[in-house]
């Protein structure tokens, strides 16, 4: 859930950005050499003793990725069980970042995999990437070794030869005013055992985005999607010829709230190292957890305690196992989503409304992630997202469908509409001109909220617009009986203001990924 929210998040601002005519790089570091990785890479090899060829045989079947959540969870619980279990996770650790061994070989093989099924999942959402960054090239190509050397040479990391840190380098924190060799005031970026931290890692990556390492990846063709857009992966040894990526002037870090000081750790490093400008341009996208409501949790199939059903969320942990998987969750809404359609039009063949009950139910899912401000915990409730009544994507949906039916009923199109000769001044006249100005005022702030989105990297500003359009729409046309105004020239007027509401919200609509289906 937490990773749907980042995508939709992420890929609403990048449309955002683009709409303002800002080139943007959509990446997706790949972290294939964490602890995530090793975790899984013991639960094939150590509990399920599987050997390469196995578990090769296990990623050609489908979704290869629900089997590494069950094998995760598995993981987990034997740590768990015995603290002196996680040394084979070091060891596995330490393995897959060296390369050259069985172990990296495996977790290149389930890293890979699972990583195509990552993109398969995030298309039925219509979110793309261009560039695929992993941190095993980060290591392999030496990219920490260069930022290493950099963060020695202006003494931004020391070496700590005594206390709880000992044999670390260590960052101070800038924020702090205490002296450098106090512990609490120290982050660690290599450890004791020579391992590099996320932050570390981090470090490097950010300074190759704004090009400042001085080296570059290998590039190569991964993944091709239906529209022919090509995402690209890191590799040590790359295709001559590939885009270019990196140098940026500006970066935004869709990453949750949970990441704050990381983040910090890594813009407090670049400012150190003198780059004050690029400090300044590194945002971090921050957004907080999504949960479960009860009700929704126990509709997809969890047991729930007494205690459970009276909180006003549940919480998800794959490590523990509870959680939702994002084609679950899709599947889920689509099928409710189609039931309904399914009743209201009859007349409809299967591929018809299967087609348009999953417009409703990514429409339904987007919104829902979207109407909420970044720094606010969701509780995500089937029921309440695929709602047609209050502030969903469903809603403002309908009212495009509605726009839509009085120009498929009056035989006209909203293009022809807004060319017709009309004396506006006449019919704006008066209270209910007023009420009708404050539609087309409305309609007329879409550009004015893209620009605050960008200012705030606050994409709710969005949704609300939407919605409050929507709203305004529909108190309109049950206002006014459009199709049946025998005043021609008040007619056409009332055709146009539907006509520029129609254009604006689904402009708004695209702009958060969501289509708007034939019918509702």
């Amino acid at each position: 859930m937490g990773h749907l929210r980042n995508a939709i998040l992420g890929y609403t601002f990048v449309r955002l950005l683009r709409s303002a005519g800002t080139h943007v790089d959509v990446q997706n570091y790949i972290d294939n050499t964490g602890v995530h990785a090793a975790d899984v890479v013991v639960g094939f090899t150590r509990l399920q003793k599987n050997s390469k060829a196995e578990i090769e045989k296990l990623i050609r079947q489908p979704r290869f990725d629900y089997l590494c959540w069950d094998v995760y969870t598995r993981v987990s619980q034997w740590y768990e069980q015995d603290k002196t279990n996680l040394q084979v996770r070091l060891d596995s650790l330490h393995a897959i970042e060296q390369g050259g061994n069985e172990a990296a070989e495996i977790g290149e093989l389930i890293s890979t995999a699972v990583l195509r099924r990552h993109l398969e999942t995030m298309l039925r959402l219509d979110i793309e990437y261009d560039f695929l960054p992993r941190e095993s090239e980060i290591l392999h190509l030496h990219f920490w070794e260069a930022a290493f050397a950099l963060l020695k040479e202006k003494g931004v990391v020391t070496l700590v030869t005594e206390g709880k840190n000992k044999g670390c380098w260590v960052m101070k924190r800038s924020s702090s005013s205490e002296a450098a060799d106090d512990e609490e005031n120290q982050k660690v970026i290599v450890r004791s055992n020579e391992t590099v931290t996320y932050v570390g890692k981090d470090i490097a990556y950010h300074l190759w985005k704004f090009g400042l390492l001085g080296r570059d990846f290998g590039y190569r063709k991964f993944f091709k999607y239906p529209d022919g857009h090509e995402v690209w992966i890191s590799a040590e040894q790359g295709e001559a010829q590939h885009p270019h990526f990196g140098g940026v002037s500006a970066i935004y870090n869709v990453i949750d709230s949970r990441q704050a000081d990381p983040q910090n750790n890594v813009i407090e490093a670049i400012r150190a190292l003198g780059y004050e400008e690029q400090a300044r341009h590194y945002h971090h996208f921050s957004y907080e957890m999504v949960a479960l409501t009860p009700r929704c949790a126990a509709g997809l199939g969890y047991q729930l305690s007494p205690e459970d059903e009276q909180k006003s969320y549940i919480e998800v942990s794959g490590r523990k196992g509870f959680g939702v998987k994002a084609d679950d969750l899709i599947d889920t809404l689509i099928a409710a989503s189609q039931r309904e359609v399914e009743s209201r039009h009859p007349e409809l063949s299967q591929q018809e409304c299967t087609a348009i009950a999953a417009a409703i139910a990514i429409g339904a899912l987007r919104y829902f992630m979207l109407k909420y401000t970044k720094a606010s915990v969701i509780a995500f409730d089937v029921k309440d997202a695929l709602s047609f009544e209050g502030e969903t994507g469903p809603y403002a949906q309908y009212a495009c469908v509605r726009a839509l039916n009085i120009f498929r009923k009056a035989g006209i199109d909203p293009e022809k509409a807004l060319a017709e000769e009309i004396n506006y001044d006449q019919f704006l006249a008066g209270e209910e001109g007023n009420e009708i100005w404050e539609l087309w005022l409305a309609a007329s702030k879409l550009g004015y909220t893209v620009d605050q989105c960008i200012a705030t990297t606050e994409p709710a500003y969005l949704a609300k617009y939407a919605f409050q359009l929507a709203q305004l729409f529909n108190n309109f046309y049950h206002k006014h009986h459009i199709l049946t105004e025998t005043d021609e020239a008040r007619k056409k007027f009332l055709l146009a203001t539907t006509a520029v509401v129609r254009r604006e919200l689904v402009r708004a609509l695209a702009l958060m990924g969501i289509a708007v289906p034939a019918v509702m």
